[in-house]
This record gives structure tokens, sequence and C-alpha cells, in this order.
């Protein structure tokens, strides 16, 4: 079965019933997590796709990936606990990024990524994200990102779209005109 369709079933019936719980929103917590863990502990993923480790063990990994020393809730102990019986544990991160997408859809919440040069005020975090809200009528989740790279500016990714005000690209697109004009040349 194709890994979108799966993750997708399994993140439909894991929404659908936190809402009958009313408990989206602690979910959504847990697997926000999970997700960053996923991301910053590529080992995350090997162990749960070892056929040595137990599923009692995987479970345990995956609730301290989603939760560390706090305790998960049994809602989450359970569906893990469901996907590890099916042996859809390899699909465990796809799952979580499918169920943020469902929650975000459902609250109206927008995503955002501000990448700059040097750190960023919060009051101008807050400026950003409040104009964001209001131009896509939705909350907005602002992640900052620091990369010396850009050299200044900024790039601002908001849903699928992106705006590249960094100095590094405007230097590459004058380096570009340059040479086009030199071909026209010779």
């Amino acid at each position: 079965m194709e890994v979108g369709i799966l993750s997708m079933r399994y993140a439909k019936a894991i929404i659908e019933y936190a809402q009958e719980k009313g408990l989206e929103d602690r979910l959504y917590q847990e697997f926000l997590t999970l997700s960053h863990s996923f991301c910053e502990q590529p080992g995350l993923r090997e162990a749960l796709d070892n056929p040595v480790i137990t599923t009692k063990e995987k479970l345990a990994l995956v609730c301290t990936a989603a939760d560390g020393d706090g305790k998960s809730t049994r809602e989450f102990v359970q569906f893990i606990t469901l996907v590890l019986r099916n042996r859809r544990e390899g699909y465990l991160q796809f799952i979580s990024l499918m169920y943020l997408d469902l929650y975000r859809k459902l609250k109206h919440i927008g995503v955002g990524k501000l990448i700059t040069a040097v750190p960023v005020n919060k009051e101008t975090e807050d400026r950003i994200r409040s104009a964001a809200a209001h131009i896509l009528h939705a909350q907005m989740e602002l992640e900052t990102v620091i990369d010396p790279s850009i050299e200044g500016g900024f790039i601002f990714d908001i849903n699928d779209y992106r705006l590249d005000a960094s100095v590094a690209t405007q230097l590459k697109r004058v380096k570009q005109q340059f040479i086009d004009k030199n071909r026209r040349i010779v």
C-alpha cells in the first residue's frame, strides 16, 4: 500500500477518535514533539525498523520521543500500540506528519518559517505572525531559523509560498544578469 494513503488513514482515524474524546489538542502536542524527534534523531526511525527490538521497547521509545519524561496520554499509547501491532512502525513518522496537517486544517492554523541571518527580536516576530494571520484569516505557527549563509535580509515561507528577500539570492540574480549580458556581447 502506498505510504501516503496508509498514513492518511491512520491519521484520520486517530484525529476523529481524538475529536470524540476532546483530546485533539493534547495529541497534537504529542505528535508535534514526535515529529521533531524524528527530525532531530535519525536513529529513532532506524530503531523502530529494527526487528530485534521488542514491541514493548519500541512503545517505550516512541512515548519517550513524544513526551520525554512526561506521561503519554492513554489514547496516544493505545494508538502507538495499534500501529506497532500491525507492524506499521515504519510509517509512524508519516502518520505523525499527516496528523499535524489534519489538525492544522481542522483548527485553521497556518505554518510559517522565517529565516534570517541574525536573530529577530520578539516584537518583530509577533508583528510578522499577526500580519500573516490577518492575511490568511488563520492562527499562525511561526518558526524562526538563523542561517548566516543568507548574508542578510530574510526568507519567509508560509504554507506553500516563499518570499526570498535574502542578500545571497539578490547577489546570485545580479551575477546571473552579468553572465547573460556577457553572453550576448560575445
